[in-house]
This record gives structure tokens, sequence and C-alpha cells, in this order.
């Protein structure tokens, strides 16, 4: 009897760590999402800042503001 519960014991640990395991990659996985979403909004920032500046310096120009 006690080796039919042994084996249950360790059935139930080794579900376990296979859920904690899913779960691990499950957690990098939207790690990585967030990261890679912030990293384009940081991009698309920056462009945007670099077409607003461009902007800036086309109307000084056309005002003769930039001499």
């Amino acid at each position: 009897m006690a080796d039919n519960s042994q084996k249950m014991s360790y059935h139930a640990g080794e579900a376990k760590g296979q859920a904690q395991e899913k779960a691990g990659t499950m957690m990098d996985k939207a790690s990585n999402a967030a990261q890679s979403a912030k990293e384009s909004m940081q991009e698309t920032g920056q462009q945007m800042k670099a077409k607003a500046q461009g902007a800036a310096d086309a109307v000084k120009d056309a005002t003769g503001m930039n001499k």
C-alpha cells in the first residue's frame, strides 16, 4: 500500500513541476511581448519627434526664421 502511495505522490510532484515550468514559460513569453511593445513604442516616439522637428525646421525655413 505504501508503494502505491509513493507512486501517487511522485506523480503529483511531477505534475506540479510541469505546471510550474509551463507557468514560467508563459511568464517569459509575456515579458518578451511587453519588452517588444515597449521598444516599438520608443521607436515610434523617436520617429514622431524627428518628424515634428523636421516640420518645425521647414516652417522656420519657409518664414525665414532659420537664419
